[in-house]
This record gives C-alpha cells, sequence and structure tokens, in this order.
C-alpha cells in the first residue's frame, strides 16, 4: 500500500501576477499551500501557518470570484481547478507556493505528475529552500525553483547547511533555480557575506536577488518589533559587497503590493 497523501491543505487557488523575483510581472496560476515550518520575523503571509478548515478557490482568473471549499482536498479536486482557471494563452507558469509546500512533498509526489497531464506550463516551487530530501523527490517534475535563503539577522531562521545542501541538489538537477534573500535595517554584513560565498561555492552564476522588506502593519510575534526597511545608501553598498562573488545580483521589491495584488 502508498505511503502517500491522497489529500493536501491549501490556502488558495488563483491567477494573478507574479510579484517577486526575476519573473516578476508574469502571469501565475498559483497554488497555495498551508502551514509553514518557519517563523520568520518578516513574514507577511502568517495566515499560512497553520491549516485552515477551508480554502479559496478563484473561479474566473483574475476576478477574485471565490469559492470557499472544505480542507483537505483531493488531487482530483485540484486537478479540476487547475483546468479551469488554466485558459489558454493566459499563464507562464504554475506557481506551488505556501507556506512552505515541501511539507505536502508526498501528495506532490503523485500530483504533480498528474498536473503535467493536463497542463504544459512550466511549473515554479516557491521555497524556504531549507528541505532538502523532499526537494529531490520532487526534482523530475519540477522546471523552476525560487529558493528562499533566510538571512538569520532577518528571519531569526538559522538553515545555512540545509540552504546549501537544497541548491546543490537543484543545480546538479539542471533546473532554472534563483535565490532570494529579505533585507531589512538589520542585515548584517557577515550574513551577507556568507550568503554569496555558499551561493558561489555552488553556481557564482546564480541569479541572486535581494529584497528590501516590506513595512509590516504590525509584529506577529508580540514580543519582537517588525522588520524595518533598509535604506537606499544600504542596499546600494550590500549589492556592491556582494558582487564581488556572484555578478548576477538584483534588487526587486515585493512589486504586487504596489499594484495592489495581494
Amino acid at each position: 500500500m502508498s505511503d502517500r497523501v491522497a489529500t493536501a491543505r491549501l490556502i488558495e487557488v488563483f491567477s494573478a501576477i507574479q510579484g517577486e523575483g526575476p519573473i516578476v510581472g508574469t502571469r501565475q496560476l498559483f497554488i497555495r499551500f498551508a502551514q509553514c515550518d518557519l517563523r520568520c520575523d518578516y513574514c507577511d503571509s502568517d495566515r499560512t501557518w497553520v491549516a485552515p478548515d477551508h480554502c479559496d478557490i478563484e473561479q474566473t482568473p483574475g476576478l477574485r470570484d471565490f469559492v470557499t471549499v472544505a480542507n483537505p482536498v483531493s488531487q482530483s479536486q485540484l486537478l479540476d481547478w487547475v483546468q479551469q482557471l488554466d485558459r489558454p494563452h493566459l499563464h507562464d507558469s504554475i506557481s506551488i507556493t505556501g507556506g512552505e509546500p515541501l511539507l505536502h512533498s508526498r501528495f506532490l509526489q503523485d500530483f504533480l505528475p498528474a498536473l503535467k497531464t493536463v497542463s504544459s506550463l512550466p511549473v515554479y516551487l516557491e521555497t524556504g529552500g531549507h528541505r532538502p530530501q523532499q526537494l529531490e523527490s520532487l526534482l523530475p517534475w519540477l522546471d523552476w525553483i525560487g529558493m528562499d535563503l533566510k538571512l538569520p539577522s532577518v528571519s531569526s531562521e538559522t538553515h545555512w547547511e540545509a540552504h546549501g545542501e537544497f541548491l546543490r541538489l537543484a543545480v546538479a538537477a539542471q533546473k532554472w533555480v534563483f535565490v532570494k534573500a529579505i533585507v531589512s535595517e538589520a542585515t548584517t554584513l557577515a550574513d551577507l557575506t556568507r550568503s554569496a560565498e555558499l551561493v558561489a561555492a555552488i553556481d557564482p552564476h546564480l541569479v541572486y536577488v535581494m529584497q528590501p522588506v516590506s513595512p509590516l502593519p504590525a509584529p506577529i510575534k508580540p514580543d519582537r518589533q517588525p522588520p524595518q526597511a533598509p535604506q537606499p545608501e544600504q542596499v546600494l553598498a550590500w549589492q556592491q559587497h556582494l558582487k564581488q562573488w556572484l555578478p548576477q545580483v538584483i534588487v526587486i521589491p515585493q512589486t504586487h503590493k504596489a499594484i495592489g495584488q495581494l
């Protein structure tokens, strides 16, 4: 008997503009999974930390005409929703995101091959980059990977070894992969240096995205103040510093917030 999971808990399925990273501005079909095992200080989607009883499913791409569906959902339900939203010539890729989608790796081991039979769109994994074992089992069905690199001075999370193993697996599998690091006023030069050395040791030609933190309306942790955005001169100096190791260091804020694609 298979030990894979036939259902998963979702937050939402919808069509929108990708607001982060080097494919910013492209149209994506988002499948947002519930639950996350990290608690980053800057998280702007802490609603995904737990698994709700219901999820929201968009009926028409981009119209936000959501219906509420009970969790957990089955593979067949999710495939039907993808086909309903996947209109011809509209989307550039399908985003598997969260939360932390790799917490659902056993579900994804069956779902992703089935997804490839109903859609020709590239599959783009957005992940915290700290679960290399779960990544390895899914690599045959992934096309693009966006890996968050958690700087301890900003996120209060430390996963250097896991990040290195994760990135090595993705590069060895010849996937298109980039790393993204959230930066704030609290970012330390030591963290930036270590992150650049880690990436450069694996593949110095990978794209490294610095994403200035977006202000939070209130702290998500009662005992900590929300991180503040860095000053422009800080970002310029950090970019110059990182380019000693990595030629492709780009700065991209969260653009979807600026255009109201929340």
